[in-house]
């Protein structure tokens, strides 16, 4: 995915808020062996691709002044309020280099799975993206969850994730193997299954 940006010389506050009465975004480039370079963007292409999951977790040719370099999305700052653009983070990567970058989940199969087709159960996805370690070559898009065989109260883990060749997890040490999805009974239905031998077990009145 290509993104064009523009050199910045100026900075602070006052420089921003004529960028963005301009249509344009401030943001910065950095990493590698070179220096952090300013630049600035048009902001509505830039909403807009901000808007596709691919550009959060993609490698980026990122062109300025017509030299291109690869790039991964690190940080974006939103207006609190207003669908607005403030300021975008863009880090450099090198081809023989692993990078760390969280990949989005793609749960596929939930209408198959026995856990919704035989006991009613509600999948619930507790996780929506997962941190990954690769060469900026081998980064997926996004990663496949398959829930077709997931049965009534069970779970998925992180480690059950199939992951392509040369991508490795990356998971912190309080959550080992955490879940991404979960079965579930919902709530008026297990109160259903509650009542019911009671009520096959009541006398009837008289």
């Amino acid at each position: 995915m290509k993104v064009v940006a523009f050199e910045r010389n100026l900075q602070g506050t006052g420089a921003s808020r004529r960028l963005r009465n301009a249509g344009k975004t401030a943001g910065i480039v950095y990493g590698g062996n070179v220096d952090p370079k300013m630049i600035e963007l048009d902001h509505n292409a830039l909403w807009h691709a901000l808007r596709k999951e691919a550009f959060h977790s993609s490698i980026l040719e990122l062109e300025v002044a017509g030299k291109t370099e690869q790039v991964l999305l690190r940080d974006v700052q939103y207006h609190p309020f207003k669908q607005l653009v403030l300021h975008v983070d863009f880090q450099r990567v090198d081809p023989n280099k692993p990078i760390h970058v969280k990949v989005p989940l793609h749960f596929l199969g939930a209408e198959n799975a026995p856990a919704v087709k035989l006991a009613s159960n509600v999948i619930s996805h507790t996780v929506n993206e997962l941190d990954v370690s690769c060469l900026p070559g081998k980064l997926p898009e996004f990663l496949e969850v398959d829930l077709s065989k997931l049965e009534a109260g069970k779970t998925v883990h992180a480690k059950d994730v199939k992951l392509p060749a040369g991508v490795t997890l990356t998971l912190h040490v309080e959550q080992e193997n955490p879940v991404v999805a979960q079965a579930v009974q919902p709530a008026g239905a297990a109160a259903d299954e509650a009542a019911a031998p009671a009520a096959e077990g009541a006398t009837p009145a008289a």
